[in-house]
């Protein structure tokens, strides 16, 4: 018996990284999926995103655990996409129980040289994304209760540097992640954050970033950037792995957290304690 026995869980930005984590974690312990990625580039991230091909991936391995998986290519930004995506996959598989609002890019530009672009594009998917995931997923998840789990990042508690665009997308996770944890609970609709440090996917392994924490050196690798990440944090890591995100959006998924909501969880290896 798993911990999802009987649940359907919709996670955003499923293709890969942490989106992926999350929906294998879950659908090992029972969990049906909902699955939607944009699998397109965008003009103003500098790094590859997830193809269609990261997709299919993941609904092989989904199917492979001898689970359901329901799949659109869907952008976040595009509420009627993302209706249609819950919609349908409600249709097929049931129930909505579980949502992990996971869809994000990362970027980098002092706040006074970002594009209108860059930054519209990062509070399209980071913070209205989450906002579309949620709104159609309320009336599925109002039948019976459920948990939402929003990603929001370290720099959604903190200011950081030359992310000033990210950084307030992900302070506007908390905010809104809050807010519906208040307007939700007589539903038995409960909503957490998660606070994640670096995480160890192309958002952070990308030469624009590489080049942002090592200005000193040409061409910087992750081998020549791993102790400045390291100093981030309290802990002596790097970076954390998508699966370190999992164990906590699926503790918060869980009847272990019956009683949890409006709360903004770090697994952020000791970077906020001070």
């Amino acid at each position: 018996m798993g911990r999802f026995d009987g649940k359907v869980a919709f996670v955003t930005g499923a293709a890969r990284g942490q989106g992926r984590s999350h929906a294998l974690t879950l659908a090992r312990e029972g969990a049906d999926i909902i699955a939607i990625d944009l699998c397109a580039p965008i003009d103003s991230v500098t790094y590859p995103m997830a193809d269609e091909g990261d997709l299919e991936k993941l609904v092989k391995e989904i199917e492979a655990l001898d689970r359901r998986i329901h799949w659109r290519v869907a952008d976040v930004r595009d509420f009627s996409a993302v209706q249609s995506a819950v919609d349908s996959g409600v249709a097929e598989l049931g129930s909505l129980d579980i949502v992990c609002a996971n869809a994000g890019i990362g970027g980098f530009g002092k706040a006074e040289e970002l594009t209108a672009q860059a930054w519209d594009d990062m509070i399209g998917i980071n913070l209205t994304g989450v906002w579309h995931t949620a709104k159609a997923s309320i009336p599925h998840m109002a039948v019976r209760g459920g948990s939402m789990v929003l990603t929001s990042s370290t720099a959604g508690v903190r200011g950081i540097p030359n992310i000033a665009h990210y950084s307030a997308a992900k302070h506007g996770v908390i905010g809104l992640g809050k807010t519906l944890a208040l307007e939700l609970a007589d539903r038995n609709i409960r909503v957490n954050m998660v606070v994640p440090t670096s995480v160890d996917t192309p958002l952070i392994h990308n030469q624009a970033a590489y080049d942002l924490f090592a200005p000193d050196i040409e061409n910087p690798t992750r081998a020549d950037v791993e102790s400045r990440f390291a100093a981030l944090n309290a802990l002596p890591v790097p970076w954390i792995d998508p699966s370190d995100v999992s164990a906590l959006v699926a503790f918060l998924a869980s009847d272990d957290a019956r009683y949890i909501t409006g709360a903004v969880m770090p697994v952020d290896a000791g970077q906020t304690a001070t």
